[in-house]
Formats: C-alpha cells, structure tokens, sequence
C-alpha cells in the first residue's frame, strides 16, 4: 500500500508517467479511499497510458476492458462455456440419473465459466488488480448501469452462478474522449480528472522522460510544434505519444532542431488525414509553425534556465 502520495508520484515517474502535482494527490486518495477515476479529456492525452503507468506504479496487474459500440455483459464479464460443459456431461455416465443435481450445480460453477476483464478484476487476488475500463464513452447507458454494482458494491450478479463478491476491490480507471456524455450515477461514485494536451513545459518534461538522449533544445522546439499543431484548427492534432516518436525519428536523422526543408519525411508522423496532410504541405503554413515552434522552444529554455 502507498502510504503517501509522494511514494506514488516517485513510482509514476520510474513507470516513465509526468503527473500534475494536483492530479497525483486525487491520485493516491483514489487509491487509499478505493474510488474509481473517470478520466476525460481530447484523444491523445494520456488517459489510457494513465492507467498502465499506475499499474506499473503499485505492482498490480492490468486488465483492460476495451469499449466499443455494441459490447455487452458475455464480452464484459464473462460466458459459460458450452463445449467444456457438453464434454463434463459425455464423461459422466450413470452419474447422470443419479446425481443430477450436484452434476447441475458443478456445470454452473466457475469452473466452466469464462471470465471477462470484469470479472476477472474482482477476483484477482492476492493483490488488487488494476481495471482499466476504457473510451467508456462508445457504450450506451444500459452497458453503464451494468457497472454500477461492480463500483457500488464490489460485486457482480451472473444468472446460474449467483453473485460473485470481489476477493480484493480493483483500482479502477475509466477513460473518456466525451463522443457521449457519461451517466450521473457513474460521475457520483468517481473521482473525475480532466486531462487536456500539455502546456509546452510540461510536454518538454514528458519528452525528457521518454527520449533521455535527445538534446533539451530538440524536445523544447518538438514541444512547441505540438503546441502550434494543436492551435492550428487540424482534424487530428497530434497527441503526446506521436510527439514522443517524433523527437525519436529527428534523433535517428541526426537532427538537433526542427528544420523547413524536413516537413514531407516529419509528414508522417504530424498529419494523419488526407485534410490535415493538405493543410500542412502549404509551404507558408508549415514554415509559420517552424517559426512558433521555435519561439515556444526559447521560452520554454528561458524559463527553464530561470527555474
């Protein structure tokens, strides 16, 4: 057990995870008080990433429940499995007359249940699991009711094998890029965190972490294009993960800054539809986002000298 945030905030950055100082306290108390975290923000933010460095951090094991239009409980929690069952019942001969009931029972058991990343979170043991419920966002509101007893109760209630209370209460993350807004009864039992793309300074702190090698003033330059890319009205702006490969691509060409003459081998990784991709290759544009990504850089490594 974390018994103070700045023991997880430590953990976090050896998971190569930057967290606002604000976000690491609601953090640790989600932990502690065993609330689940809805986090929202803009694709490309870090929310999943969120989840697997606080698995990273606390020793747990992931277990990542994808969302998507039309999942359901079989797909959530879990099935009986039809095959294994038919083969116990060929293998029991008289026992079938005989001890049918015990039989019956023993088929809806677990032992022929296969588990979903629901229940597989609640009965993870020794050690809490970490559940990551992720793009909530994509399921209806009959999917999130489904998750109340679960966050409500530590349990799930599965027809023929009963309810099923949790052996240890999971940490549980649920992701949001808000394409529907996620119900009251959910909000009521999280702690919500907002996670929006970085300032330039905080993005120059990722990049420190994820690209050790690269020069300061490349991934100040790196981190002010991302700020310009996202100001720049793109369908697609780049998230942290794509700036991160970018620097690491500049470092493979033997690049110390970002260069005009780079911008259709730098495509690639910046536009990723055929709109953005247009609006890129307009040689002003892109030289005017060269520019502003260097005077972002000089900041950033003004204030950083000041610091």
């Amino acid at each position: 057990m974390l018994t103070t945030s700045a023991e997880l905030g430590r953990r976090l950055r050896e998971a190569n995870y930057a967290v606002d100082p604000v976000f690491l306290e609601v953090m640790w108390l989600a932990t502690r008080m065993q609330k689940p975290l809805l986090v929202e923000g803009p694709p490309g933010t870090g929310k999943t990433h969120l989840a697997q460095a606080l698995a990273a951090a606390v020793g747990a094991k992931l277990i990542r429940l994808q969302c998507f239009q039309g999942i359901d409980e079989e797909k959530a929690i879990g099935r009986f499995d039809g095959s294994l069952q038919r083969l116990f019942l060929e293998t029991q001969g008289d026992r079938l007359e005989k001890e049918w009931e015990q039989l019956r029972i023993t088929l809806h058991s677990l032992e022929f249940f296969v588990q979903g990343p629901l229940l597989e979170a609640v009965l993870c043991e020794p050690k809490p699991a970490v559940l990551l419920i992720d793009e909530l966002d994509k399921v209806d509101e009959e999917f999130e009711a489904l998750l109340l007893e679960i966050l409500s109760d530590w349990q799930i209630t599965i027809p023929k094998l009963g309810t099923i209370k949790a052996k240890t209460i999971p940490f549980v993350v649920m992701t949001s890029n808000q394409v529907r807004r996620i119900g009251d009864p959910l909000r009521r039992r999280s702690l919500y965190l907002r996670l929006e793309h970085p300032n330039v300074e905080r993005e120059v702190e990722i990049l420190e972490i994820h690209t050790v090698d690269a020069p300061v003033e490349l991934k100040a330059q790196a981190a002010g294009l991302a700020q310009a890319l996202r100001g720049y009205n793109l369908v697609k702006p780049p998230s942290i993960a794509e700036i991160v490969q970018l620097v690491r691509a500049l470092q493979l060409m033997g690049r110390t800054e970002i260069r005009v003459e780079d911008r259709d081998i730098l495509l690639p990784f910046l536009a990723k539809t055929e709109e953005d991709r247009k609006r890129l290759l307009l040689r002003s544009g892109w030289e005017s986002l060269v520019v502003t990504a260097q005077e972002y850089r000089n900041q950033a490594l003004a204030a950083m000298r000041a610091a």
